[in-house]
C-alpha cells in the first residue's frame, strides 16, 4: 500500500513536471514566434476588435439645433431614378441620428414613377408621397410639398439622380450657422454646354436685376428653415427664383458648392422654352416682389420716362415750326404725341392699382421676426 502510494506521487511529480515543461515550452515558442513576428499578430487582433467596437458604438452625429428634416422631392416620370435616389438617402440620413421624412410629389408622371414611389412608402414609413392628377409643374409640386412637411428645416432636391443627397448635412450644417436658407452652387455641371452657357446668362441677369450675390439661383439642393417655406407662396415657374422671394422678405440667403451628377436615366424636361418663361417670370418676381403694394412706383416710372420723352421730342418739333419749318411731313409729331398718351395710360393703370390695394380689404403681410 505505500508502494503505490510512493508510486502514484511520483507519477504526479511527474506528470507535474512534463506539464511546467511544457507550459514553459509553449511559453519559449510563444515568446519566439512574438519576437519573430514583432508581436504585430497579438496587438492587430486587439486593434482589430477595438476598430470593430468603435465603429459599433460611435455612429456619426449630426450637430445641429433642427430636431427633423423633411424632404421634398418633385418628379415627374422618373421611374428609373426613384428607388436608387431612395437607397442613397437612406445610407446617408440613418447614421447620423436624425428624424427625418421624404416627401415625394408627383407631378403627374405617365411611366412607373407612382408604382415605384408607392413600393417605396409601403416598405419605409418616412417616405410619404403626393400625387397629382395632371403635370401642374415644378412650383406647384413644391408648393403643395411645403404645405406636407413637418420638420423644422426643409431640404429641396431632384429626383434625376444628378443632386448628391451626400451634400444634405453639409447644407445643414451651414445653415445651422444662422442663415435662413442654403442654396447649392453646382460650380462643376455635368451637363451639356448649352445648358451650361444658358445657366450663366441666367445667373448673371437674375443676380443684377435682383441683388442678391449668388452663383446658382436654379440648383434643386436647397436647404429652408421651415418659417421661409411656409411665408413663401411658389406658382407659375418662379421656383427659379426662390433665392429671390426668400431675400424680398427678409430672410438671410447664403450658398455653398455641391457636387453636381451627370444624368443617369431619361432626359431633361425643360426645353427651349424656359429661356422665355424665365424672362418673363423674373420681371413677376420682380413686380410682385417690390411693387405689389405700391403699384404706381412701377407704372409710374415708365409712364414718367415716356412722358419725358414726348416732352422732348415736341419741344424740338415746336423749335423748328416757331422757325418756319413745316411739321406735315415729320413722322417725329406722331411719336412725340404717342410717347404722352402713353405716358399717361401709364399713369392712370398705376392709379388704378393704388386704389385697388388701398380699398382691398386684406391685411397686409407682415412677417414678424420674434416677440416678447
Amino acid at each position: 500500500m505505500e508502494k503505490s502510494l510512493e508510486n502514484q506521487g511520483r507519477v504526479d511529480k511527474n506528470t507535474d513536471t512534463n506539464d511546467s515543461s511544457r507550459s514553459n515550452k509553449n511559453k519559449s515558442q510563444g515568446s519566439s514566434q512574438n519576437k519573430k513576428s514583432g508581436g504585430r499578430r497579438y496587438y492587430g487582433r486587439r486593434r482589430r476588435f477595438y476598430n470593430r467596437n468603435r465603429n459599433r458604438n460611435d455612429t456619426p452625429r449630426l450637430n445641429t439645433s433642427f430636431k427633423k428634416l423633411s424632404i421634398v422631392i418633385p418628379l415627374f416620370n422618373e421611374e428609373e431614378s426613384v428607388h436608387p435616389l431612395a437607397n442613397e438617402i437612406k445610407k446617408v440620413l440613418n447614421p447620423i441620428g436624425m428624424q427625418y421624412e421624404v416627401v415625394f410629389v408627383d407631378d403627374g408622371s405617365t411611366d412607373l414613377s407612382l408604382k415605384n414611389v408607392k413600393d417605396i412608402c409601403n416598405t419605409d414609413r418616412k417616405f410619404k408621397y403626393v400625387s397629382f392628377r395632371k403635370n401642374y409643374g415644378k412650383s406647384a409640386a413644391l408648393q403643395v410639398g411645403f404645405q406636407y412637411v413637418t420638420g423644422d428645416v426643409v431640404v429641396t432636391m431632384d429626383a434625376d439622380l444628378q443632386d448628391d443627397p451626400k451634400e444634405i448635412p453639409n447644407l445643414l450644417k451651414k445653415l445651422n450657422e444662422g442663415y435662413d436658407l442654403c442654396s447649392g452652387w453646382k460650380k462643376k455641371r455635368r451637363d451639356p454646354i448649352i445648358k451650361k452657357l444658358s445657366s450663366k446668362f441666367f445667373n448673371f441677369v437674375t443676380k443684377i436685376f435682383s441683388g442678391i450675390k449668388i452663383h446658382d439661383f436654379n440648383c434643386g439642393l436647397k436647404a429652408y428653415r421651415k418659417e421661409v417655406v411656409e411665408n413663401l407662396y411658389v406658382h407659375g415657374e418662379l421656383h427659379r427664383y426662390m433665392p429671390v422671394l426668400a431675400k424680398w422678405q427678409g430672410f438671410t440667403i447664403t450658398e455653398i458648392p455641391v457636387q453636381h451628377h451627370p444624368r443617369r436615366y431619361g432626359k431633361t424636361k425643360f426645353g427651349i422654352s424656359r429661356f422665355f418663361k424665365g424672362f418673363i417670370d423674373l420681371i413677376t418676381v420682380i413686380f410682385s416682389t417690390r411693387y405689389t403694394k405700391r403699384p404706381l412706383h412701377f407704372f409710374g416710372f415708365f409712364g414718367a420716362m415716356a412722358m419725358i420723352l414726348g416732352i422732348i421730342v415736341l419741344g424740338f418739333l415746336s423749335v423748328l415750326w416757331i422757325q418756319g419749318h413745316p411739321l406735315s411731313n415729320r413722322p417725329m409729331l406722331f411719336l412725340g404725341m404717342l410717347l404722352i398718351i402713353v405716358g399717361v395710360q401709364f399713369f392712370a393703370v398705376g392709379l388704378l392699382g393704388e386704389m385697388l390695394v388701398h380699398n382691398s380689404p386684406g391685411n397686409p403681410d407682415y412677417i414678424i421676426k420674434d416677440k416678447s
